[in-house]
């Protein structure tokens, strides 16, 4: 009897266990349902009270607004729990009984890589879960081609996503300041660009169907550049190139969330592998489009950067910023377009060779580069060493210090 209960049976084989899993898939679609329903009416419940909020500030009693915001606080929380609830009850059983499509498993497993956060980066955690049960609930949706309820879901979905998109980007440059090492640093960099462009991607599409966002000519010019890069595969130039346009986007989209020094070490980093690329190319045919978006980068930098800097952390800096920012402004006032683009391209130039040569990182090959350009452009002359022979003088061999003083 010992040697029998010892014995182990093949669970998947067994009748109960057959029958049980029968029951689970008959089950499952109902228990769906439910879930479905309750998701729905805690939806109807959030932007009823969304919209109670939003009439309340305009009449500016303080007492209204802060129990109007309480409400919409809890009916928010309230709604994300409905989800959530329904991605650990349904979708993970459903998975699991491999009953799911192939987007469930993926929104399963996305799930699973935001929840890994919260041990390590809890406030990150924080934003990126709520952010992603909204956009699984707002794909849902949008699959079903639910075209009234989207309409009356975007005002809420869009204010919310900017508020949580705002909260990560500000979450990475705290990161940003608090890091030493250079590791940490890059990799929050390329967190802060994938971040941008997933609401560029995902948000801002939303944001230009209605007639306001449509208002910003400067912001449509850049989603129309990003919007090359979304087509074929890229090179390292073209992913750089993205960058830049989405640095730019993040400029007028999070202006708070991206504060000025982290902007500015964002605009540093992109220089910086835009510098590294043409050094790389310097010898091939993408040398001549690294060396052009370089150009164009350093005027963007000056520009829409430095020209806005109010506090400079030394004033040499700031004195040797206002003479190029005079002298980019004479250069404007000229009439002919190539002498125009000739001057405004030695001067970015010649800006840029001067940052270089008083840092203390080695940038002998980039000098190199901006030299030889310098003198294609006529704004530098070449000085060669030319070998000169004293007449009547042999050389003796290594002299003593005696023979060389007397010398």
């Amino acid at each position: 009897m010992q040697e029998r209960s010892l014995k182990l049976y093949n669970t998947d084989k067994t009748f109960f266990v057959k029958i049980s899993n029968k029951l689970t898939q008959l089950l499952m679609p109902t228990k769906f349902g439910i879930n479905n329903i309750m998701i729905s009416i805690k939806r109807a419940n959030v932007l009823k009270a969304y919209s109670i909020y939003k009439e309340v500030l305009d009449q500016g009693d303080t007492e209204k607004e802060e129990a109007a915001n309480q409400k919409y606080e809890e009916t928010y929380a309230l709604y994300l729990e409905s989800i959530d609830k329904y991605i650990m009850e349904s979708l993970y059983k459903k998975v699991k009984n491999n009953l799911a499509s192939q987007f469930e498993k993926d929104a399963l497993a996305n799930y699973y890589t935001v929840v890994n956060l919260k041990d390590k980066y809890y406030t990150e955690y924080k934003y990126r879960k709520q952010k992603y049960l909204l956009e699984l609930e707002y794909q849902g949706i949008a699959t079903q081609h639910k075209t009234a309820l989207l309409n009356k879901l975007n005002p809420f979905y869009i204010e919310k996503m900017d508020s949580l998109y705002k909260g990560i980007i500000k979450n990475y440059s705290v990161q940003l300041a608090d890091s030493i090492n250079k590791e940490n640093k890059d990799e929050v960099y390329k967190k802060i660009f994938s971040t941008i462009e997933e609401y560029v991607t995902s948000i801002l599409p939303i944001k230009f169907q209605q007639e306001e966002n449509k208002k910003n000519k400067e912001l449509l010019e850049d989603y129309d550049r990003y919007q090359r890069f979304l087509v074929g595969k890229l090179d390292d130039i073209d992913i750089l190139e993205k960058n830049i346009v989405l640095l730019a986007i993040s400029r007028q989209l999070f202006t708070h969330s991206l504060p000025l020094v982290t902007a500015e070490n964002c605009y540093i980093q992109l220089l910086k592998d835009a510098r590294n690329l043409m050094v790389k190319y310097k010898e091939t045919s993408k040398f001549t489009n690294i060396y052009n978006l370089l150009i164009k980068f350093i005027e963007e930098y000056n520009l829409k950067l430095l020209s806005t800097k109010v506090y400079w952390d030394k004033p040499d800096q700031r004195d040797e910023y206002k003479k190029f920012w005079n002298e980019y402004k004479n250069i404007q006032t000229i009439k002919d377009e190539m002498e125009r683009t000739n001057k405004k391209e030695i001067l970015f130039i010649k800006h840029d060779l001067s940052a270089l040569c008083k840092s203390k990182n080695n940038y002998e090959e980039i000098i190199n580069i901006y030299k030889n350009k310098l003198v294609e452009l006529g704004a530098m002359r070449t000085i060669r060493n030319k070998p000169q022979t004293i007449k009547n003088c042999k050389y003796k061999g290594k002299a003593s210090i005696k023979d060389r003083i007397a010398m």
